[in-house]
């Protein structure tokens, strides 16, 4: 069965909510037991001085200026139980005896754990704490009209809770009538305080709150663990779908979908299925052009020997369109050789192997396609020491060469400059002409982005000039970017490659 991660949270949630409901209900239930039992132990006491005491009158005479009996009074402290009262009332309302004490003598509670000792202070602010400093006298009122002495002085067993005089403890008490043949002589009562029991309900309560703080802890722990596991999982998925894709938008390695049931599976799975379609795309466009290219390399060969046999057999008025159509046809042979020159150099670059150059060897050579552009050439005196690829590394700057000639302007030379400090190589190459386009700004080095106009030059541009010029900037470990020079009056591009230091 599939349990998504909220249900996961919220069935944690509810196991915690659920402890401290059923501690509380449990605790309740435990004091209604015990006030249950302390009724029915103390109604029992009773009864059992009663039925000592059944039919025999005379332990119950009272005479002037005699104290009670002694028998009466051995019986009283056989029978009683520990922290109670008991005392026998006679038909005219008199006290007979009284024996026992309603305080508690003996600290027997035993000690706390260290967590129950933990939550004490934060249980004390709830519970009501007993006391042993209560008024525990027997008010004349209770001997004399009291309900429980007068229902058993008519015949019936009975019980009652009431307050001490000073209102600090809640006393429990239990009558039974003393029999003489048919006749009620006496009503013995005993009392006692609801301190133990309450005591037990706050030592249970202490602890249900410890259990509770515990499970709290432990669910806490729980909740972080899970939380850091999902932390885990989606920063790893994260990594993987980050490393998954280069700068270029390459597909360089497949996402492997996680077998997890939840949501972040699927979100893996989803990633990895739609890495495999974009990588199968993107292998689709990189063959494109070489299909492409083959594809209609062979109709342009076809209209070319056309046009050229048309030549030899049209008069010379016919020799302006044929002009125009080989033109045309050189324009688009040229698009398709710089389409297969940027794909094959994409493939190039992940499998060229290097070695080590300098690079000063490769800017010497760069001028001499352009001799109508006048060149100023600033070289280090020491070797430039990079590695790389030379061919490549030749191929980048006659990019740049043509890039600067084909924007400068007036007479300026154009100035090439190759410097090596700090453990890098940087090529400069700047011309006087327009400015950068803002909106190009950082957009100069992607795949097929030209700034030139519509009609510039007779040569066909497909902004790969400069996608190739980062591309082997890449491989060489540098990077490109292209900057207007300080004074506005035209653009400098930069070329920065890490120096071989072997």
């Amino acid at each position: 069965m599939r349990v998504g991660l909220r249900a996961k949270v919220v069935l944690v949630a509810l196991v915690l909510s659920v402890i401290p409901l059923l501690g509380y209900v449990h605790v309740k239930q435990m004091e209604k037991l015990l006030r249950d039992g302390q009724e029915q132990a103390l109604l029992a006491t009773a009864r059992a001085i009663a039925t000592a005491l059944h039919d025999r009158p005379q332990l119950l005479e009272l005479r002037a200026g005699q104290p009670a009996s002694g028998e009466m009074e051995l019986i009283l402290k056989s029978l009683s139980r520990a922290d109670s009262r008991i005392w026998i009332v006679d038909q005219h309302q008199r006290l007979l005896a009284l024996a026992g004490d309603l305080k508690k003598r003996s600290a027997d509670e035993p000690s706390p754990d260290m967590v129950t000792r933990l939550v004490r202070p934060v249980a004390s602010l709830v519970l009501e704490r007993p006391t042993e400093d209560f008024d525990d006298s027997l008010p004349e009122e209770e001997i004399a009209n009291g309900p429980v002495a007068a229902s058993a002085l008519s015949g019936v067993p009975t019980r009652r809770w009431r307050q001490s005089s000073d209102s600090r403890a809640v006393i429990l008490s239990a009558s039974h009538p003393v029999w003489a043949g048919d006749e009620v002589v006496a009503a013995v009562v005993a009392e006692e305080t609801t301190n133990a029991p309450r005591s037990a309900y706050n030592r249970a309560m202490e602890q249900v709150v410890a259990v509770t703080l515990v499970a709290f802890l432990a669910g806490a722990v729980t909740l972080l663990a899970f939380a850091s596991r999902l932390s885990i999982r989606l920063r790893r998925l994260r990594d993987e779908a980050e490393a998954a894709i280069d700068s270029q938008g390459r597909v360089r390695k497949l996402l492997h979908g996680s077998a997890a049931g939840d949501e972040i599976g699927d979100l893996s799975r989803s990633f990895s299925t739609a890495l495999e379609r974009l990588a199968q795309y993107n292998a689709y466009l990189e063959h494109m052009a070489g299909r492409l290219s083959h594809e209609l390399r062979t109709p342009i060969a076809v209209v070319r020997s056309s046009l050229e046999n048309l030549k030899l057999a049209q008069p010379e008025e016919a020799s302006v369109y044929l002009a125009r159509a080989n033109d045309g046809l050189r324009r688009l042979d040229t698009l398709l050789t710089r389409m297969s020159e940027a794909t094959r150099l994409e493939q190039l670059v992940r499998s060229e192997s290097r070695e080590r150059f300098d690079a000063r060897d490769m800017v010497r050579g760069c001028t001499y396609a352009y001799p109508a552009k006048k060149f100023e050439v600033e070289l280090p005196e020491r070797p430039v020491w990079l590695r790389g690829a030379p061919d490549l590394y030749a191929q980048m700057l006659d990019k740049l060469v043509a890039n600067a000639a084909d924007f400068s302007t007036g007479d300026e030379p154009i100035r090439i400059r190759l410097d090596a400090r700090a453990g890098e190589a940087t090529l400069t190459v700047s011309n006087r002409g327009p400015r950068l386009p803002e909106a190009m700004a950082g957009k100069l080095f992607e795949s097929m982005v030209s700034v030139r106009g519509a009609n510039s030059g007779t040569e066909p541009h497909l902004g790969l000039g400069l996608y190739i010029v980062r591309l082997i900037a890449e491989f060489h470990g540098g990077t490109a970017e292209a900057l207007d020079r300080e004074d506005g009056s035209g653009v400098v591009l930069k070329v920065r490659t890490p120096l071989d230091q072997a």
